[in-house]
């Protein structure tokens, strides 16, 4: 199974390669990894002590933030080093303050983990969420330095719970880790399954974070000038399909007003996004808070503001459902606004929590859409209800990032 990894792995970096000639991103993949050995040699820090966490992406990032905060706090004498497997995680966070070093992932060959490690030499290492990289997982395991999967999610459908060959070489990967801090019951009993019990039922540790979040939130007055006490439908990490329906929603309901917060912020999306919208709309770059609120369409052309923008919000559309799934929900639950999103979102806890308390609300189409929003728009009890659901879900599910640090670090 080795081998068929190995191969895997080469084939996978030589389509990036190729890729990398038409595409953006994949250009980003390979320039943040060139010469990784000489510049992660000159970061390092000689006899400091290092703890390695690593996350797939910008979602990831946002579970392990909690815990890189608490560690800085807690124990300032360790150096932290931030890892990203995606552009889109590392590209955005390359400059996060409380990292001392912040890199891609060198792609997952036997070679390259030996080195990455053995440079880093980290006290622990945590990987956020569900990223298992073989060699990586192996080396650590023989270099005795405990691995922690952090917030982790388990579904009976993943290899690790299959009964052959590849089931068997992607359980051994689990078995070396040192702890398991899961989301929920479900993934605890899919450990015990396969015979794992070194766990704890954590939850999720972006609520610690959206919590801060909402302490924290800077207010933004060209947005409270443009709301101008209307009701707010706050769109956030749309793509193109979810801004397709919202357009032609907002389009013909003038008495809502609309903050649009894209996922892709480039000229050609923003470009596009004006040319759905037959209503007033400005761009936030452009807007003047003097006469912001004759709009009635404010598109976010900037990244950083959106979890502060919120805070102004009654509604919330999570954009990402008629896609590969939804985005972040929790930073717009935490301010009371009930969440509309397409309907890929099964694989996020939260959004099927929420579902089933009354927070939130799955759509398939325009129609479904319409009827939510009109529904919401017309019956602010119904509004308020709703709210409360959510602002309640993301307090009780508040934690995780202490549990985690008692464990680890407090045993």
């Amino acid at each position: 199974m080795n081998f068929l990894y190995q191969t895997g792995i080469f084939i996978y970096a030589i389509s990036i390669k190729v890729a990398s000639f038409f595409n953006a991103k994949a250009r980003q993949f390979l320039s943040g990894r060139r010469n990784w050995r000489k510049n992660l040699a000159e970061k390092i820090e000689t006899n400091a002590r290092y703890i390695w966490i690593h996350c797939a992406s910008l979602g990831e990032f946002e579970q392990g933030r909690p815990l890189i905060e608490e560690i800085k706090k807690q124990f300032p004498e360790y150096r932290i080093l931030l890892t990203f497997f995606s552009p889109s995680g590392y590209e955005i966070r390359k400059n996060y303050e409380l990292a001392d070093i912040v890199m891609y992932l060198p792609i997952d060959t036997r070679r390259n983990a030996k080195k990455f490690i053995q440079v880093v030499q980290p006290e622990k290492a945590f990987f956020i969420k569900y990223e298992y990289w073989h060699f990586y997982i192996d080396e650590l395991k023989k270099r005795k330095i405990p691995l922690y999967i952090v917030s982790a999610i388990f579904r009976e459908n993943q290899h690790f719970f299959k009964n052959n060959m590849l089931g068997k070489w992607y359980r051994n990967m689990l078995y070396k880790a040192k702890y398991f801090f899961v989301q929920n019951e479900k993934s605890a009993q899919l450990l015990q399954t396969i015979g794992i019990n070194n766990f704890t039922v954590s939850g999720d540790t972006r609520f610690d974070r959206v919590a801060a979040i909402a302490k924290s939130a800077k207010e933004i007055p060209l947005v409270e000038k443009f709301k101008n006490n209307q009701p707010l439908l706050v769109a956030g990490s749309t793509w193109k399909p979810d801004e397709e329906l919202l357009a032609a929603f907002i389009n013909n309901h003038p008495k809502l007003k609309l903050v649009f917060a894209p996922h892709e912020v480039s000229e050609t999306n923003m470009n596009k996004l004006e040319q759905l919208l037959k209503t007033t709309h400005i761009r936030f770059s452009k807007a003047d808070k003097n006469d912001v609120a004759r709009f009635q369409v404010l598109i976010i052309d900037s990244v950083g503001l959106l979890s502060s923008i919120y805070r102004y919000g009654n509604l919330a559309y999570i954009g990402g459902g008629f896609g590969v799934g939804i985005h972040n929900i929790l930073e717009a639950a935490t301010f009371g606004l009930p969440v509309i999103f397409g309907p890929k979102y099964e694989n996020f806890k939260e959004a099927v929590d929420l579902k089933n308390l009354g927070g939130a609300f799955p759509v398939q189409n325009f129609n479904q859409l319409e009827s939510t929003l009109n529904e919401f728009l017309a019956d602010n009890s119904r509004l308020a209800e709703a709210s409360v659901v959510c602002k309640n879900y993301v307090e009780k599910n508040i934690g995780a990032t202490n549990l985690i640090i008692k464990k680890v670090f407090n045993n």
